[in-house]
């Protein structure tokens, strides 16, 4: 269950084992931890900003509920169809996900489609439903990749780069695990800080599509565990198709939008209704010259005086 994983060239080197404990018999491996770590800190992220996209902490549980377990059993369903080959001879091995055996691709898949219908049976918007999850799913494959580390596995090919991984002293390889990890640690990064100004639901959920696949599409060529159909990866051509389907139609929404800005009319504004005449008084009005003083009149009466002079 040990292995010895180092990086030469920069001089580290870890003995890694799978088992993280073991309780009652049963072997904890720290692969099933690191993922659960992965849930729990995605769930905590999502419910900080569940109302931002108009849900609520019980849209959240609801949609946990049920997209873990469907999510879990779509990534198995999607291992083995594309195992087949394997299944068939041992089909003991199917429901047998402790041995290994999930892809991301069908966990998406199956989460997508429960979403679908939970948001037509709850009447919640299903867009707003899969800008939540994409931060949910960034997170969870950030910290999840590293579960491929503990197990050494999920690596690639040959190379002589400073950072090329050597797996029980064989010869370095491409840590793949670790590219997935820090391109899915930018994506949310980025997504986080551009939500705050997101131009539409599902923006985020497009945006996640188009920046994973971008990513997977080169990294899963680097691979040499990758699920065939014929000569080609699966998961390279799902990758590929989803980045440009999720690009076209970013930038289909984005021209919708910017034509509708470019003949936006703002609404006309109706004008101030008059102030309504004042009540007339019941008091009469006061006469201007009323307040004015009136001159005395003079006096009709004049002073005789007698002729001669005064009286002495």
């Amino acid at each position: 269950m040990e292995h010895a994983i180092s990086f030469p060239a920069l001089g580290l080197e870890f003995q890694i084992d799978r088992v993280a404990v073991n309780v009652l018999g049963k072997d904890i491996f720290w692969y099933g931890i690191i993922i659960c770590a992965g849930f729990v800190l995605a769930a905590l992220y999502v419910n900080a900003r569940v109302r931002e996209f108009g849900l609520t902490s019980d849209h959240l549980m609801d949609c946990l509920i049920l997209c873990v377990p469907i999510g879990i059993v779509c990534a198995r369903i999607y291992y083995v169809v594309f195992e087949w080959d394997y299944f068939r001879e041992n089909p003991s091995e199917i429901i047998a996900v402790w041995h290994g055996g999930i892809a991301i691709y069908g966990a998406v898949i199956g989460v997508v489609v429960t979403l679908y219908v939970y948001s037509r049976v709850k009447k919640v918007p299903f867009a707003s439903l899969c800008d939540l999850a994409a931060f949910g799913l960034l997170i969870g494959q950030c910290i999840g990749r590293w579960g491929n580390f503990v197990n050494a596995e999920a690596y690639g090919g040959p190379t002589d780069l400073p950072w090329g991984m050597s797996i029980d002293g064989a010869a370095a390889v491409h840590p793949t695990f670790l590219y997935e990890s820090l391109w899915n640690f930018v994506g949310f990064v980025a997504l986080h800080f551009y939500s705050k100004k997101r131009k539409f639901p599902g923006e985020m959920a497009l945006l996640y599509v188009a920046w994973y696949g971008l990513g997977r599409a080169w990294i899963e060529g680097l691979r040499t565990d990758s699920l065939y159909i014929g000569t080609l990866r699966v998961s390279q051509v799902l990758a590929a198709i989803s980045c440009i389907i999720a690009v076209a139609l970013l930038v289909r929404k984005y021209n919708r939008l910017k034509v509708a800005a470019a003949f936006y009319v703002p609404p006309v504004t109706e004008p101030a209704a008059a102030p309504a005449a004042a009540e007339k008084s019941d008091e009469p009005a006061e006469d201007p010259a009323q307040g004015a003083e009136t001159p005395a009149e003079p006096d009709t009466q004049t002073t005789k005086t007698e002729k001669g002079g005064t009286d002495t």
